[in-house]
């Protein structure tokens, strides 16, 4: 009980110090955890004294994927068959953790003397792996991030408890897009998303991400690790790491004409060449996969660079948003002539794209000279 008072006192005084904001800051939690309540004299019971202690106690059952518990009230004041159904119910319903992996929950209850001792019977939806592989996270670019991971080993499946959440379903849809392009060497096509929230309201909630990849994932993995082959070659002979950020940009556009020497737009029966694979590896490609091969190249020289996706004239168009020296630069190496500029005259040539700023960088008058 001591352990508790102490427990809100401290969480208490956090939040007086302004720790919300804490909310707002991304961060990764490998491994969930829930406290374990008191223990009575037989080690493999749980004691508790209240409802919320009892709601606890189910719950930590559930994080332990038990199927069965023993949970012995002491000096419990109410309804003691009421308050274990409701206990049950509310952790299998309720709670992100019981709403995605417990099918249902029953019980039993015998009194001795002013003790009830209760039996809680657990029946799982999901596999002991897949709750212990539950990751906690707090933020857009924390999941983000997750995401991203979950793409590049080509996982078919990513679940994540978001300790704050005020998002749907097509918020997360958009993270998932977002992550693929952070992912250029296993951005190999979009995976078919299939998502899913539990429960179906509150701010806590488990996020289940189900991913369908365009082809074998073990497949996948050779041909990405041909991609990063590929990109290193072309990266590794040019020491970029001895170059200022103007430097670097200098020699990514040295790199260009290689890249675009056989640009393939979409075939007329839908084809798409729209990965960094065909732009290195394969025999071409649209714009989506010239973008990417720039992002590739430019996450190799350590130069700052994001897939910007929009249109041209009215099409799709993909390009690229590089930062030198905090100065945005718009390249679309699917241009007839590439060339960095600033994000007001990219939109005077006719292209569009979210978030489009009123003005933008200065175009260089020529590429940037290479510094050592």
């Amino acid at each position: 009980m001591k352990k508790r008072i102490l427990a809100l006192l401290l969480a208490f005084c956090l939040l007086l110090s302004g720790c919300a904001s804490l909310l707002e800051r991304p961060y990764t939690v490998v491994e969930p955890h829930t406290e374990q309540p008191a223990v009575g004299e037989d080690p493999s019971t749980l004691r508790v004294e209240s409802y919320s202690e009892l709601v606890g106690a189910v719950l930590y059952l559930v994080s332990q994927c038990q199927e069965e518990g023993r949970v012995q009230l002491v000096d419990y004041d109410g309804d003691v068959e009421d308050a274990l159904n409701r206990a049950c119910l509310e952790v299998a319903r309720e709670d992100p953790l019981g709403a995605y992996a417990v099918d249902f929950i029953k019980n039993d209850y015998t009194r001795i003397l002013t003790t009830y001792e209760a039996n809680i019977y657990i029946s799982y939806r999901r596999t002991p792996e897949q709750i212990r592989a539950l990751v906690n996270v707090t933020g857009a670019s924390a999941i983000r991030r997750e995401m991203g991971e979950a793409l590049s080993a080509f996982q078919g499946e990513l679940a994540l408890r978001v300790a704050y959440f005020v998002g749907d379903a097509a918020s997360i849809a958009e993270l998932v897009h977002q992550a693929y392009y952070d992912t250029p060497a296993a951005a190999l096509g979009m995976p078919a998303v299939e998502i899913s929230l539990y429960p179906d309201t509150g701010i806590q909630r488990i996020v289940e991400i189900l991913l369908t990849y365009p082809g074998d994932a073990e497949a996948l993995r050779r041909k990405s690790a041909e991609l990063t082959d590929a990109a290193q070659a072309l990266v590794l002979p040019l020491q970029a790491q001895r170059y200022s950020q103007n430097g670097r940009l200098g020699l990514l556009m040295d790199l260009l004409p290689q890249l675009a020497a056989e640009r393939a737009p979409s075939g007329a029966d839908g084809s798409a060449h729209s990965t960094a694979w065909d732009a290195l590896c394969g025999g071409g490609a649209d714009s989506e996969g010239l973008a990417l091969a720039v992002q590739l190249l430019c996450d190799q020289m350590e130069l700052p660079c994001a897939v910007t996706e929009g249109t041209l004239a009215g099409e799709a168009r993909f390009w690229n948003t590089i930062t030198v020296n905090a100065v945005e630069y718009q390249l679309d190496a699917f241009a007839d002539e590439p060339a960095p500029r600033s994000s007001t005259d990219l939109a005077a040539l006719g292209y569009a794209w979210e978030g489009q700023p009123e003005a933008g960088g200065t175009i260089p008058a020529e590429n940037p000279k290479i510094e050592t």
